[in-house]
């Protein structure tokens, strides 16, 4: 289970990555380095998305998943993010596409709405992991996926940790860490995959909380 964090602590950070990455959302369009797209494709198709599903993108910046995502042809999918500048650029780019601006922690989607979350190359973002897996095991309903993922690699936080005006948590190393992490939120680990340019973290939504 992850730390409680204090809720002022959390606001103060969400505050300084929504300037961070609403003043930097060039920096995340196309053209991305070579071999990201062909690593997120890897990552999407972990999520195993069928047409029946209702997908949340968290951290979606702005959308680089989305074309992978609508590829698949689920029912709805639900881009959320801190920064309303990225927001902005998938409404352009995805009229579909419905859009939360927020913490993770605080969306008031629906109990066990959900079937797919993709948190990719935002986990170490999130400060408070805590209530934002209890929120998601809310959203989501049994059999539900969530992925965990980067497609420069676990390694990669390190390389920026020291750049970002906010901190950054690393990927859990090992599935034995993982499983511990978010057994308490009612996720068993599945798929595990830390390669030197791409983490994958796959989770399925099985138990109840008490």
């Amino acid at each position: 289970m992850f730390r409680k964090i204090p809720k002022d602590r959390v606001e103060k950070v969400d505050h300084l990555q929504s300037a961070y990455f609403s003043a930097h959302k060039e920096v995340f369009d196309p053209p991305l380095p070579e071999g990201v797209p062909e690593r997120l494709e890897r990552i999407v198709a972990v999520a195993e998305i069928t047409r029946r599903d209702t997908v949340l993108d968290v951290g979606s910046g702005t959308g680089i998943l989305i074309p992978l995502i609508q590829g698949y042809g689920p029912k709805c999918i639900y881009a959320n993010d801190l920064s309303k500048a990225m927001l902005e650029s998938v409404k352009i780019k995805f009229p579909k596409v419905s859009t939360l601006h927020g913490d993770i922690r605080l969306l008031q989607l629906h109990d066990g709405s959900i079937d797919v979350v993709f948190i990719n190359a935002c986990y170490p973002n999130i400060l408070d992991k805590h209530t934002a897996f209890l929120n998601i095991s809310r959203m989501t309903q049994h059999g539900a996926r969530v992925v965990v993922s980067h497609p420069m690699g676990r390694r990669f936080i390190e390389i920026i940790k020291d750049k970002m005006p906010f901190p950054l948590d690393d990927f859990p190393v090992d599935e034995i860490t993982a499983r511990d992490l978010f057994a308490d939120y009612g996720f068993e680990v599945g798929t595990m995959i830390d390669e030197k340019d791409l983490y994958i973290l796959a989770l399925r939504r099985k138990q109840e909380i008490f």
